[in-house]
């Protein structure tokens, strides 16, 4: 069958029909004019966000709505050739959005992969969002707390020793009145020897923001004994002996006072931690370029799930007996010195931290955690 040489309109096939004329009118316009928007709104995207994606993809993203725009000028067509016959144009542009249609096809091929990732990842994201905005949350109440102990740290200290220095000049003038019988100077100065363990302790567990930035060489050995001392009352109550060794030379830099606050607080833990007739073992071992210190007791152990928090500010083992300040004190000491901190535990079985301390206080090492149960 031959072809009229005369085209003719499509609607001389459907003037029988006006409805329909102009329900195909009116479609394929709103179809086209929806095609060229979206084709205006991605090359807006392309140029817009030209400088943060790569350029194949930009290259994809002008196709794409090329494509769009090419598919919207066949409904384009179909609008004027429904008086004015010119198919060969229609024509040339079915060609023009079916080579079109093959680019974006191939293109879409290729990037399959890739957007199935993205997809992935971003939905994995949304459903973090949640957890992610509780943990920001939870950082940004551990940061008030800190804030809170440092004006409160600085308050009590020097609250603390204005009336301790009064107990120790009382104290003397005490010992050193005429006519005081041996058995009160005895007391007086037990007193005074008190007091002084007090302003000690206060000042090794409030000070903390106020150390000095020098390091100078520290006797590890010597800190562990003067630990004993400060917590001899704390071990005849407990019941709890501790024993301390040494092997080599334990000596490091450090800055001034916060090597005895690690001991101070590893050391109290593991006691209030052991039952009656328990041993606390504190164990220094000098290696080539770091001191190891093991702190081990045999007391109640950790669960999992306290370890995972272990040195969170304001996380505390002891339940409302605690602060959650000694071993995040501990971290925090750590990480200053570049030095790393490995705990095991096991319910019922015990506890043990084992420290990595640099001999030579190193600024670029970074510190490192560990936790095992």
């Amino acid at each position: 069958m031959s072809l009229s040489p005369v085209l003719m309109p499509h609607a001389v096939c459907w003037a029988a029909s006006p409805k329909l004329v102009w329900t195909m009118v009116v479609t394929n316009a709103i179809t086209f004019v929806s095609y060229l928007s979206i084709c205006c709104t991605l090359l807006y995207l392309a140029r817009r966000t030209g400088r943060v994606i790569a350029r194949d993809w930009a290259y994809f993203t002008v196709g794409f709505a090329l494509f769009i725009v090419a598919c919207g000028s066949t409904h384009l067509l179909e609008v004027i050739t429904t008086w004015v016959p010119i198919f060969w144009v229609d024509a040339w542009t079915n060609i023009v959005t079916a080579a079109l249609s093959a680019y974006v096809a191939m293109q879409l091929i290729r990037r399959i992969t890739v957007i199935a990732f993205s997809i992935n990842d971003y939905a994995d994201r949304l459903a973090n969002a949640e957890n992610e905005k509780r943990q920001m949350h939870e950082s940004l109440l551990a940061s008030q707390k800190l804030e809170d102990w440092s004006r409160m740290s600085a308050v009590v200290a020097h609250e603390i020793a204005n009336p301790l220095e009064a107990i120790h000049n009382l104290l003397f003038l005490i010992r050193t009145q005429d006519g005081v019988s041996p058995e009160i100077v005895n007391l007086a100065t037990a007193a005074d020897e008190e007091a002084s363990r007090v302003l000690t302790i206060s000042k090794s567990t409030l000070s903390f923001f106020r150390q000095s930035n020098e390091p100078e060489e520290v006797d590890l050995l010597a800190a562990a004994e003067s630990v004993r001392t400060v917590l001899e009352t704390m071990l005849e109550r407990q019941g709890v002996s501790l024993r301390v060794e040494g092997a080599g030379n334990p000596v490091v830099e450090a800055l001034s006072g916060e090597t005895r606050q690690v001991l101070l607080n590893l050391v109290r833990n593991a006691i209030e931690a052991s039952s009656p007739n328990g041993e606390v073992m504190v164990r220094l071992t000098r290696h080539a370029r770091e001191v190891e210190i093991v702190v081990s007791d045999q007391g109640t152990g950790m669960a999992p799930e306290v370890l995972a928090e272990l040195f969170q500010f304001g996380k505390s083992t002891k339940g409302e007996h605690g602060n959650g300040m000694g071993l995040w004190t501990v971290k925090h000491i750590l990480d200053r010195h570049h030095a790393s901190i490995e705990v095991q535990s096991v319910p019922g079985a015990g506890t043990t931290f084992t420290i990595t301390w640099p001999v030579h206080f190193a600024p670029h090492l970074e510190p490192a955690l560990a936790t095992r149960a």
